[in-house]
């Protein structure tokens, strides 16, 4: 790992992370940033909302965005901050406002232009550069086909973007399904649960069912596929896009727990640190106790089964530069249960 962190000059804690597949929880609901097209809005500007009623007030009770709101809320955000757009032209500026925000945690637009989806990822990838880390949550375009929706995976291709299908309707992209799966994001307190059975709320119709061919298709490509069984619609199995480091396949953060594991503890250790150790020395004894103190934030962890174990913590003066106390560790996410195999011998 480089130990050029970062190039600012501002003070803080910053973190950088990498992941090989072979190496306290906070239970408070996440917010959301819903970014969509709207009739009742004043485009470019940002709407906190705090229920589903304030959507409904704010840009019409039949408006998309307020659909796309609610069913977010119904699922387990928060809170939304809701960016209207006229046309596709706005999506940029829109992401752009909500980058300066802070508290995000998943960010959903209703857009199947591959281009904005993904302007939507690297803002989600910029934002986790400035310690902001979130989720990114997109729809499948409507109608789109197997081939076809592994293919717009592909060019998304990122750890922190979701792509989910299919719509309710054929004609239909899927941005309530992808609104309600960002909504359930938000209230999973757990990062290392798994989202396969995740019900969610609102959405009552699905223009397809998959076959079991085509499940193992989407999710080895990097699409969330879900499905309707008994009235009920739920995530099968929460991917993320990323499938290929350059050229090659690699599916280490094919699971969308990885990366919520990820942004739990981090940010975690950072803010950890940011609140011990501000204005301190850069002494032995200080990176004693740095030392300690992520120790005890990595012990938090395993003991939630966020994660599994960790590996030796280390702080010390980087040689370059005497104000930079460099911490370095290494932690094994926890990982979910996907399936149960049963191996009888039955005797007769």
């Amino acid at each position: 790992m480089s130990t050029t962190v970062t190039s600012h000059l501002r003070p803080g804690v910053y973190s950088v992370y990498e992941a090989s597949a072979v190496v306290g929880r906070s239970p408070r609901r996440g917010w959301a940033g819903v970014v969509g097209l709207s009739e009742g809005g004043t485009p470019g500007k940002v709407y906190p909302l705090g229920t589903q009623a304030e959507a409904a007030q704010a840009f019409g009770k039949e408006d998309n965005l307020t659909q796309l709101v609610q069913v977010c809320m119904a699922n387990g955000a928060a809170r939304v901050l809701a960016v209207p757009v006229e046309d596709s032209s706005g999506y940029a500026a829109a992401f752009a406002l909500l980058a300066q925000e802070e508290n995000l945690k998943v960010v959903v637009c209703d857009s199947e232009t591959l281009t904005v989806q993904q302007a939507l990822r690297d803002h989600a990838a910029s934002a986790a550069q400035d310690r902001k880390e979130r989720i990114a949550v997109v729809p499948g375009g409507a109608g789109e086909t197997v081939t076809q929706l592994t293919t717009r995976a592909a060019s998304l291709n990122s750890e922190r973007v979701v792509l989910v299908a299919p719509g309710e309707t054929a004609q239909d992209g899927g941005a309530r399904v992808a609104a309600a799966l960002a909504g359930a994001i938000c209230g999973e307190a757990d990062p290392a649960r798994p989202f396969g059975g995740a019900a969610l709320q609102g959405i009552g119709s699905l223009a397809t069912r998959y076959s079991e061919s085509e499940v193992d298709t989407l999710l080895q490509g990097g699409v969330t596929p879900v499905e309707l069984v008994g009235g009920v619609c739920s995530v099968i199995r929460g991917v993320t896009t990323r499938t290929k480091t350059g050229e090659a396949a690699d599916a280490t953060w094919r699971e969308l727990t990885t990366i919520l594991v990820v942004d739990d503890v981090i940010p975690s250790i950072r803010a950890a640190l940011g609140a011990k150790f501000a204005r301190a020395k850069n002494t032995a004894q200080t990176r004693g106790a740095v030392r300690s103190q992520v120790i005890l934030e990595l012990e938090g962890k395993v003991a939630a089964e966020i994660i599994s174990g960790y590996g030796e913590v280390t702080a010390q003066a980087l040689e370059s530069d005497p104000t930079v106390c460099l911490v370095t560790f290494s932690f094994t996410v926890a990982q979910g249960l996907n399936q149960i195999w049963l191996s009888a011998q039955i005797t007769v």
